[in-house]
């Protein structure tokens, strides 16, 4: 039940055994040294020379699982992974939201499920229109198996059927991420606080599966909790050139650098279920996917939630198919409110001491006030005894005129 922009890294992997113990001790040996410059005239390439699979990340802040892409319940936030060429032959649009021609065997899936649902004949009396009903239930619940005929195998009723009645259309926030921002997502089957305690592991760890090329740095940069005590770590490499020059390998690189086989199989040992590329969506590709509806969906609800988008420039539909989905993420909405209520209790005590320094602020100033009066006055006090002692006309006059600056001040400051 799940939507598939394409193949990502980890779907399915056995989880490895131990809290990150394998971080530096992996018995997996390391390819000599690569770069990821470009290739020379050769028409040899590096490490990252080959072309791959590309994928067009949506982040894993929304969502969670092992699942790929928009699969597994709006995969691991709500992320189109592994989506793109696939060989430099694959057609845009070539998953889920491509319609393909239809063969000669689905239109038999879609002639026997319209048989199992309006007529079936497998009983021959007036219990077959009970059965129609059952089987109806059965697609509209989008489970179970539909009995029509007795020499057709039954209809195998998926929530991906046109009829199941399970279905959503939410929005998910297409990433604006640059390729050459070189960001790749890495989802892992730990919990952030283990993750945190042990980053620089991981990251020596991700260095040795690079090969260890000492030109290349891996860095980190974010991490975030998510559902299901799982981790999204985001990375990205730093290459330096020999002449002193630096460079941050293009995320799609990066991110075929990871769906290699071997390099698949050390990842999934450090606890790595999924990884993409996060970058942003091409105009042409965001176009390919919404003129067609995904499988299962009414192409008329579908064309209704592109209309009712709150923003197309950011936001793209994204189907919901089931109560996995709706589990999955109704536990991505409290992960979401958990974290907002934490940023919102650190905004609240920031608050209350800024508070308690106003007040202490407001304090002071009260006890400034009170002094300048104080001394205010005795400076008048001085200023009339001075003018009394004074016998020559310029003392008095310079004695009057000291005196009225400082009634002057103690009646402003005193006002204020």
């Amino acid at each position: 039940m799940a939507f598939n922009f394409g193949a990502t890294a980890g779907a399915g992997a056995a989880n490895p055994t131990g809290a990150f113990g394998g971080f530096g001790t992996t018995t997996t040996t390391a390819g000599p040294a690569f770069s990821f410059s470009a290739p020379t005239n050769t028409g040899t390439s590096g490490l990252f020379g080959a072309t791959q699979n590309k994928g067009f990340g949506f982040g894993t802040s929304f969502g969670t699982g092992t699942g790929t892409g928009l699969g597994s319940g709006l995969g691991t936030g709500l992320g189109f992974g592994g989506f793109g060429t696939q060989q430099q032959q694959t057609t845009l649009g070539s998953g889920l939201f491509s319609q393909p021609a239809q063969t000669p065997a689905q239109s038999n899936q879609l002639i026997n499920t319209a048989s199992a649902l309006s007529a079936p004949t497998l009983l021959g009396d007036e219990r077959d229109a009970i059965l129609a009903k059952w089987n109806q239930l059965q697609a509209f619940w989008g489970t179970g198996k539909g009995y029509f005929n007795n020499n057709i195998a039954p209809v195998e009723f998926t929530q991906e059927n046109p009829f199941c009645r399970f279905k959503a259309v939410g929005y998910s926030l297409m990433p604006n991420n640059k390729d050459e921002d070189g960001l790749v997502v890495l989802v892992f089957n730990r919990k952030e606080v283990d993750i945190r305690s042990q980053q620089q592991q991981l990251v020596e760890s991700l260095h040795k599966i690079l090969g260890g090329n000492q030109t290349l740095t891996v860095n980190v940069e974010g991490v975030k909790t998510m559902p299901d005590d799982q981790t999204e770590v985001i990375i990205y490499v730093v290459e330096r050139s020999p002449n002193g020059t630096s460079r941050r390998v293009p995320a799609t690189t990066l991110y075929a650098h990871f769906e290699q086989a071997n390099i698949k199989s050390s990842l999934q040992q450090l606890g790595v279920s999924l990884s993409m590329a996060r970058t942003e969506l091409s105009p042409a590709q965001v176009k390919q996917l919404l003129q067609n509806p995904p499988a299962g969906v009414d192409p008329i609800i579908w064309e209704q939630a592109k209309v009712d988008n709150p923003d197309p420039d950011k936001l793209i539909p994204v189907p919901m198919v089931g109560f996995k989905e709706l589990l999955r993420r109704l536990k991505v909405q409290d992960q979401m409110t958990k974290q907002h209520q934490t940023r919102l209790d650190i905004i609240s005590e920031d608050i209350s001491e800024l508070q308690k320094n106003q007040t202490t602020t407001m304090a002071k100033i009260a006890q400034y006030k009170r002094k300048l009066m104080a001394l205010s006055h005795r400076t008048l006090q001085a200023s009339f005894v001075g003018v009394n002692k004074a016998g020559d006309p310029k003392e008095k006059r310079l004695c009057h005129s000291s005196g009225r600056r400082a009634a002057s001040c103690a009646v402003r400051y005193n006002s204020v």
